[in-house]
Order: C-alpha cells, then sequence, then structure tokens
C-alpha cells in the first residue's frame, strides 16, 4: 500500500482502537504482526472495556441471573469519556514517532473520530477497518438501521431493552448453542471454531449505549484535513458492505477535498482474529 500523506522512512506509530465488547487485547495478533513489519503500536481500552471492566453482577454467576435486565454498571459511560481515551493516548506517543496512524474497528469509529475532530494536530492518518464514519451520518446507530445494513446478522444477539440497560448487552458465555452459533456467523464465520471459543470468552457482555446512540460531529476543517482510508470487509455479516459503501461515499460527498482511499480485506468483521498478518499488511504503508 502506498499512503502518499505520509513520509518515507521508518513505519508510523498504529494507534489501535477496538470495536464493540472488545478490547485492547484483540489486537495483540495484529500487533504481532506489524512489528514484524517494522512497525510500532499502541493498543486502547475504552472505557468499559478491557479487563478492568465492570461485569453485570450476575455474569458469571450459575445461570447468570438478572442478565437480561440488571441495569449496566456502564450506563454512564459517556461517547466523550471514549473520545477522551483516544486523545489520552495520542498525546502520550505524539512525541515519540514520526507519523500516527490512528485505527479504528466497527463502533471504535466513534469514539476516534471525535478524538481525531479534537485534536487532527495529533493524527496523520485515520483508517477505518469496517468502522463507523460520523461525516454523513452522526450515529452509528443511523447506519445499523440503513436499508443498506438489512442483510446484516446479529438481530437475536442484543439482551433485554438497551435503554434501559444503559448498553447493548450480549452474552459471550451463553450456553446456548444457537446462540453462541449466531454470535460466531455474525462476528467471525471464517475463524475456526475451537479458536473461536477461546476468543469469545474474552469479550465483554456490555457495550455503553452511548457509543453507538451519541451524535458525533466532525468538519471538514479539522477531522476533514486528515487523510483518511477505509478498509473494506468484504464478507462482513455485522456491518454489511453496502453499509460500509454507504459511509464511505457519504464522506465523500460530505468532505471532498480528502476522498477515502479504499482497500478491501476477504473475509468477516474480525480479521484482527482471522488473518492478522493480512491486515497488518494492508495497514502497513509500502514505499
Amino acid at each position: 500500500m502506498n499512503d502518499p500523506a505520509l513520509p518515507n522512512g521508518p513505519s508510523p506509530l498504529f494507534v489501535l482502537v477496538h470495536g464493540a465488547w472488545h478490547s485492547s487485547a484483540q489486537w495483540a495478533p495484529t500487533q504481532r504482526a506489524l512489528a514484524a513489519l517494522g512497525a510500532a503500536s499502541v493498543a486502547v481500552d475504552l472505557p468499559g472495556h478491557g479487563f478492568d471492566a465492570p461485569l453485570p453482577g450476575g455474569y458469571l454467576l450459575p445461570d447468570q441471573p438478572g442478565l437480561a435486565t440488571e441495569k449496566s454498571p456502564l450506563a454512564d459511560v459517556a461517547m466523550d469519556d471514549c473520545a477522551e481515551a483516544v486523545l489520552d493516548t495520542l498525546q502520550r506517543v505524539r512525541a515519540h514517532a514520526r507519523a500516527v496512524v490512528l485505527v479504528a474497528h466497527s463502533a471504535g469509529g466513534g469514539p476516534a473520530s471525535l478524538a481525531a475532530e479534537r485534536a487532527p494536530g495529533l493524527v496523520d492518518r485515520i483508517v477505518y477497518l469496517s468502522a463507523f464514519v460520523p461525516a454523513g451520518r452522526p450515529r452509528f446507530a443511523d447506519y445499523l438501521g440503513a436499508p443498506e445494513n438489512a442483510e446484516a446478522q446479529g438481530k437475536g444477539l442484543p439482551l433485554g431493552d438497551p435503554e434501559a440497560l444503559g448498553a447493548v448487552r450480549i452474552n459471550p458465555l451463553s450456553p446456548d448453542p444457537g446462540y453462541v452459533e449466531e454470535l460466531w456467523s455474525t462476528h467471525y464465520h471464517d475463524t475456526p471454531r475451537d479458536r473461536f471459543d477461546r476468543w469469545r470468552t474474552a469479550l465483554s457482555p456490555d457495550l455503553p449505549l452511548a457509543i453507538p446512540a451519541t451524535p458525533v460531529t466532525v468538519t471538514p476543517e479539522r477531522w476533514g484535513r486528515i487523510p483518511r482510508t477505509f478498509v473494506r470487509c468484504a464478507d462482513d455479516r455485522a456491518l454489511a458492505p453496502a453499509a460500509q459503501d454507504l459511509m464511505i461515499a457519504e464522506a465523500d460527498r460530505a468532505v471532498p477535498g480528502e476522498p477515502f482511499t479504499v482497500r478491501t480485506l476477504p473475509g468477516s468483521h474480525s480479521p484482527f482474529a482471522a488473518r492478522p498478518g493480512a491486515l497488518a499488511e494492508a495497514l502497513v504503508p509500502r514505499v
């Protein structure tokens, strides 16, 4: 890949932002692949994700009592909190890198975009890996519910009422084979099932509702001046390729002066699990 916005020389530093229910840990295979290509990286834990995230009280108990009704301990997490976590990392690494590439996956596109809007001088390129781009429509939910995303799977994964819970809750530890099959088919269908069983146990059950529901405003003068790449996932069953293309097209209409560079990876919504080496190759500039 050749990204003319990045100068020749050593690889830039990558700041990696995970999507819903994931954490910095899921980036580890991609980080190893990036390191093999000579690229340094830092992975961010958004608030409410990672090993320090609080869990619903019954999540780890037998029969998971109250899982569909207990209010989320993350209900008060705001989009601003998530953007600040990204900004904090960008500020800490900026002085040590010749260039910084901000990479966001899926729902992580909201916090990453807001961070870039607030401090565009900290980011040399922003990469959306099948991720929410708010330039055309301000909420991720606006694209998830669009007709272009009608073929997406996973409609049976959320538990309870997200408004009442304050979170979009799933059950990665579900004992129901049908539920586990839907989770695999939606997010990880090209990851071998034995590996997927390990991956799903590391997921968090709650996505703070603010992440898909809060409007994110970006401007041509700030976010729009950052060169941007969209990495499409060609067989994505969580965010349909048609919805990915809609976000790209609407962003390019909103900010025509800096259109997306678009690349396509084969496979599912989770290339960091199925093909981290190919993902790293797609991220690192070729000069």
